[in-house]
């Protein structure tokens, strides 16, 4: 465990050096921008599902943008708890976020990697994402389809629908409720909602609380519902 927060520190202090170093350049606006994001919860939760194994969990990011804001970059971690022995997931990649009849597009490639996971598992996987989102007023909604040809430990390929509403009931405080439906080989199909509120705390810290569930029929805390509190902060 040790290792494990060694390593996280070590990120956390590479990526604040990357932002001290843009701060202190007055960058052309051609040469795009970079943003930074670290948090922590309760709970590590992807698709409705732990990933911590209901354990607590931090978290961070670092994204570069171009001018345009077509396309960006991004690499970032997380502190997990894996079947096949790892506790920190490490992962980069590039998208495209174009704009197509008023809808915001997201469309992106990530690899991830576990790290110090057990010798002879699959410890990594490349996931697909496009999201289709818009906003009118203070309503906004989201479609999502992610897929991996390959998970990570013993899940072959796998596919991720959702559908998310939102409400923004004050400038600072929005409420969001999404479900969705996970198809995977050689693992557990399952359908998972969730619902919950974001309240900004200020210009860069964000505080949320959120309610997940899923209909997996399956002992331990991966699958189990759970009332989830995180705290980002994001510049």
């Amino acid at each position: 465990m040790l290792r494990i927060l060694t390593t996280v520190a070590v990120a956390a202090t590479a990526a604040l050096a990357f932002a001290g170093s843009a701060a202190a350049q007055d960058a052309a606006p051609a040469a795009g921008s970079w943003s930074f994001a670290f948090g922590a919860a309760t709970d590590n939760r992807s698709k409705d599902a732990s990933k911590s194994d209901g354990e607590a969990f931090v978290w961070g990011q670092a994204e570069w943008e171009n001018a345009s804001g077509l396309f960006y970059a991004a690499t970032g971690f997380e502190t997990i708890k894996s079947s096949i022995g790892s506790e920190l997931e490490l992962e980069a990649g590039a998208g495209l976020r174009p704009e197509v009849a008023g809808f915001d597009l997201d469309l992106n490639a990530t690899y991830k990697q576990q790290v110090d996971a057990d010798p002879g598992t699959d410890d990594n996987a490349w996931e697909f994402t496009a999201d289709v989102k818009r906003s009118i007023g203070p309503a906004s909604g989201r479609l999502r389809l992610q897929h991996s040809p390959d998970g990570t430990g013993s899940t072959k390929a796998w596919t991720w629908y959702e559908a998310r509403l939102g409400w923004a009931f004050t400038e600072k405080l929005e409420a969001t409720a999404s479900i969705g439906r996970r198809e995977q080989d050689n693992s557990v199909d399952y359908t998972g909602w969730n619902a919950g509120f974001t309240y900004a705390l200020s210009r860069n810290l964000e505080a949320e609380l959120r309610y997940h569930a899923t209909d997996a029929d399956v002992s331990g805390e991966q699958y189990a519902d759970a009332l989830v509190a995180g705290i980002s902060i994001a510049f």
